[in-house]
């Protein structure tokens, strides 16, 4: 139900509907005045039907609902309409172009309550329908196969009980437009500019517009490639610097006032060589390879040279080289590929060069190992330190697979005591780390250090020396003043006193948790930076005793642990929504009320309630809170809206409820 404006005689239909319980009875007020059913006006089960309104009709209408527990109104204006046809929002176009031998259509729809009857006029001659002539029921004028014999100025005159007007509008019939001279198709080498004519002949008092497709897609002004050029009288397309991308269909589109018509043309671009085949490794030592292929298709344009690439399992993707000689002319299809590295397995493959540009690679030579040869890469990265009481750890990057050169390949290490001559040497196979384990070896002491590196060839370089310190050993002191307390049910802090004067290095405090002894699987660690004395333990269990106690720890390990203490977090948030919502909205006030939540043992108690409310297709949730069980909001915008509700406590937000939607009328 909603205000409404009709026409004299049209038919109203309001339907009113309230929710209630007993059902509500309906009743209409008119002007505040008790409407009874009779002849026009019908009333039923809160509908009200006037079969034909007339202007005693008009006015502020009141659907009345109550039961026994009360009564609500709802309220809405009926106008009705009289007046004589107005062309002032609908005149006909005071100009109207048509191609000759086309179908014309004039519409005759003024604004007239009620609806006028139309005749139509060229000039002074009355219009009648003939075959070519139709006056169709609701005014237009159509007219079929039109001629220039039918140009002229067209009146329509509307007429009602309530008075009469006109409007005159202007047929001109135009020739037909032809395109003289369009695109043809045509061969192109890349990169070369060329210009796809589009010219017409046009009746003078048209406007015309040019457009290009390409196959199939409308061209736009935002590609450098493309410039429409000719002027008014011409839609030539100007494709400049060409792309094989560019080769398709060409469509040149006119569009006049009335009509639209097109011409076509395919255009050829010529590309990059085709692929070399064939590619065959005639002779392999452990770092060149002499290689061999047979030509592909020039596509046109001579080959001018060829570019070797090659792939091997610790490469991404195919890699250029180096070869003898450095630039490999069209006419030559050998080449030796060099500074390869020994003992890998190698894939090679070879690309054509023209006056257009590279062409597609040739498909891979078979894979070739290079022969094995002395390591000449010597670990990158020497370092080390940490470790346990009287070991001194040593580290290195190790070097990769493909630099390796052979079998066998292993690690010597060197090492002696910083500023003494004699070297200890040590040999592993394992990469990357290694522990020399000595009593005598005092804590955090430096050793001059360097890493080689041999194969079943012979021994490599070895790496530039560096300084290592040995192990040190464990802090001795103990953290003081541990506290803990409880934030929430699955959260807690613990803080302490840091260690400001320990003799050994502190890297940081180690804080380990847990239910109890008989749960291993509880216990949970954490470790912060020597600087940090504080940090929070969560996702722990509601209403749960944790014992802790907090150590130092540096790369020996960790010191002495503080004395065990314990904490409870807080009990879990109330594990039910609330239930029995019901709500209530008159205009933009929404009314909610809901039953308490209970909480059980081991929730936490209630204290209040969170409402978050969201506009449909909007993303901006708003909260409200409360201490009651119901809660009243304005929700501003003339639009359906979702809620939800929760209930709040110690230990967190509880279970919401489902989304409610809400829904404005």
């Amino acid at each position: 139900m909603r205000d409404s404006a009709l026409s004299i005689e049209e038919r109203l239909f309001w339907e009113c509907k309230a929710n209630g319980k007993p059902k509500p009875s309906y009743s209409w007020l008119r002007n505040g005045e008790l409407l009874a059913t009779e002849d026009r006006i019908q009333i039923e089960n809160g509908a009200l039907t006037i079969a034909s309104v007339n202007l005693s009709d008009a006015g502020m209408y009141q659907c009345v609902a109550e039961n026994k527990h009360g009564i609500i109104y709802f309220s809405a204006e009926l106008v009705v309409l009289a007046s004589p046809p107005d062309f002032s929002r609908s005149p006909l176009r005071a100009l109207l172009k048509a191609k000759a031998g086309s179908a014309v259509s004039m519409a005759c729809k003024p604004q007239a309550y009620p609806t006028a009857i139309s005749t139509w006029r060229k000039g002074n001659e009355v219009l009648q329908s003939t075959e070519r002539i139709s006056l169709l029921a609701d005014g237009t004028l159509r007219i079929i196969n039109v001629t220039k014999m039918d140009g002229g100025n067209y009146t329509c005159l509307a007429r009602n009980q309530f008075g009469t007007a006109s409007t005159t509008g202007r047929l001109l019939v135009t020739d037909p437009t032809r395109i003289t001279q369009g695109p043809v198709d045509m061969e192109i080498i890349v990169g070369e500019s060329i210009v796809l004519p589009c010219q017409i002949a046009c009746d003078p008092a048209l406007d015309v517009s040019f457009s290009w497709a390409f196959n199939g897609q409308l061209l736009g002004k935002l590609d450098p490639h493309y410039e429409h050029v000719g002027g008014s009288a011409a839609g030539d397309l100007m494709i400049r610097n060409i792309q094989l991308k560019h080769a398709g269909k060409y469509v040149c589109v006119v569009d006049t006032d009335v009509e639209s018509l097109s011409a076509a043309a395919i255009l050829i671009v010529k590309g990059p060589p085709g692929a070399p085949d064939g590619v065959t490794v005639e002779e392999i030592t452990d770092s060149t390879a002499q290689l061999s292929w047979r030509p592909g298709q020039d596509n046109g344009s001579p080959i001018i040279s060829y570019i070797v690439q090659t792939k091997t399992a610790f490469t991404v993707g195919w890699q250029a080289v180096n070869t003898v000689p450095e630039v490999i002319d069209g006419n030559t299809l050998t080449a030796t590929v060099v500074d390869l590295n020994a003992w890998v397995e190698y894939e090679f493959r070879v690309l054509a060069r023209n006056s257009v540009g590279v062409g597609e690679p040739s498909p891979a030579s078979l894979k070739t190992r290079t022969e094995d040869a002395v390591p000449d890469t010597a670990p990158a990265n020497v370092g080390g330190g940490g470790g346990s009481k009287s070991e001194l750890v040593i580290t290195w990057e190790p070097v990769p697979e493909e630099l390796q050169n052979g079998d066998g390949f292993g690690y010597i290490i060197a090492m002696r005591p910083l500023g003494e001559l004699t070297w200890t040497h040590a040999v592993t196979s394992a990469p990357g780390r290694y522990v020399y384990r000595n009593e005598s070896i005092p804590p955090f002491s430096p050793f001059n250090i360097k890493v080689g590196a041999y194969n079943v060839k012979g021994q490599g370089p070895f790496s530039p020396v560096t300084t290592v310190f040995s192990a040190e050993e464990e802090p001795s002191g103990v953290p003081g003043g541990v506290w803990a307390q409880s934030i929430s049910a699955s959260e807690f802090e613990v803080s302490w006193q840091t260690l400001s004067d320990s003799p050994e290095r502190v890297l940081g405090y180690e804080v380990v948790y847990w239910e109890d002894d008989t749960k291993p699987e509880t216990m949970g660690k954490v470790r912060v930076p020597a600087n940090q004395y504080t940090v929070n333990i969560s996702g722990l269990k509601g209403y749960t005793q944790y014992f802790l106690t907090v150590s130092a720890f540096n790369t020996a390990g960790t010191g002495p642990r503080t004395p065990t203490i314990n904490v409870t977090t807080k009990k879990s948030p109330p594990g039910q929504p609330p239930l029995n919502v019901e709500w209530n909205l008159i205009g933009s006030k929404l009314t909610v009320h809901w039953d308490p939540v209970v909480t059980m043992e081991m929730e936490s108690e209630v204290t209040g309630y969170q409402v978050s409310y969201r506009r449909n297709r909007h993303r901006e949730i708003n909260t409200v809170t409360t201490n009651l069980t119901s809660v009243e909001i304005i929700l501003p915008a003339d639009d359906d809206y979702t809620i939800q509700i929760c209930a709040l406590s110690d230990g967190g937000e509880g279970i919401p409820t489902e989304p409610i939607n809400i829904h404005k009328l």
